[in-house]
């Protein structure tokens, strides 16, 4: 029968714990990690051939530049914390004021509504053209002889057949063309007040007539009151198109003098 050797079952059975507790343990080496490494790389080094001055110098500079950029990527992420509580309080102080900014829509509210932009020179005629949500077209406004600049280009609440439409917000779409028959750079803009500030997308964002606008798309900010006043005009109308002849005719009167 075969006789157990003390100390064997003992080591084996320690062993296991062991192994498991490192293959579970990180992956990353930190600076800790890397001075164990290099104490123990050269407490079972070869006498015989023991490491050579420039190869422990080398390690050496290593383990300097990686507490180095430590210390570097702690300081920066302390900077990155430090500027996004600086643009989250920047931000805030935008709320309660005017704010100008880039947008596809047009809001109607009670039969009202404007339909703003911004000409980069001089055009001949803009033309609006109002979707709903589903993508159809509602109305189409043109305005005439429109210097460069800020416009607006009232908005009647009507649609095409002259119906009441209901309150909410239409996409726009913006063209011009000038005196030579070419086309003018054009851009929709809205003027509303900023009601708050959020922050669901991970960066700050303004809140105006309820929808998150980008800082980005934010092209001026006025004290409430003092934005520059844009002429608002109606759009420019046509004569109507005569109606065509119908076969129906008036009966010639009979020639009596005969």
């Amino acid at each position: 029968m075969p006789t157990a050797i003390d100390g064997i079952g003992t080591t084996g059975s320690t062993a296991g714990p062991s192994t498991t507790s490192r293959a579970a343990g990180s992956r990353e080496l930190g600076k800790n990690e890397f001075l164990k490494l290099l104490v123990t790389q050269l407490g079972n080094q070869d006498p015989l051939k023991p490491t050579e001055n420039e190869a422990f110098i080398a390690q050496l500079a290593q383990f300097s530049a990686l507490e180095a950029q430590q210390v570097t990527n702690s300081r920066l992420e302390a900077l990155l914390i430090a500027q996004a509580a600086a643009n989250q309080t920047g931000v805030a102080t935008l709320v309660g004021k005017d704010v100008t900014y880039k947008t596809n829509s047009v809001i109607l509210d009670g039969g009202q509504g404007v339909v703003r932009g911004s000409l980069e020179r001089p055009a001949a005629s803009v033309t609006a053209r109002i979707t709903d949500e589903a993508g159809r077209v509602v109305r189409t406004l043109q305005l005439r002889d429109v210097p460069s600049g800020q416009f607006g280009i009232a908005w009647d609440g009507l649609d095409e057949q002259g119906q009441a439409l209901p309150s909410g917000t239409y996409k726009v779409e913006l063209t011009a063309v000038g005196q030579d028959g070419q086309g003018v750079a054009v851009a929709a803009r809205a003027t509303a007040r900023a009601t708050g500030v959020s922050f669901a997308s991970g960066v700050p964002e303004l809140i105006v007539n309820g929808f998150r606008v980008k800082l980005a798309d934010v092209l001026e900010v006025n004290q409430p009151g003092s934005s520059s006043a844009v002429n608002v005009r109606p759009p420019s109308t046509t004569a109507p198109t005569p109606a065509a002849p119908t076969d129906k005719t008036v009966p010639k009167q009979l020639d009596r003098s005969a």
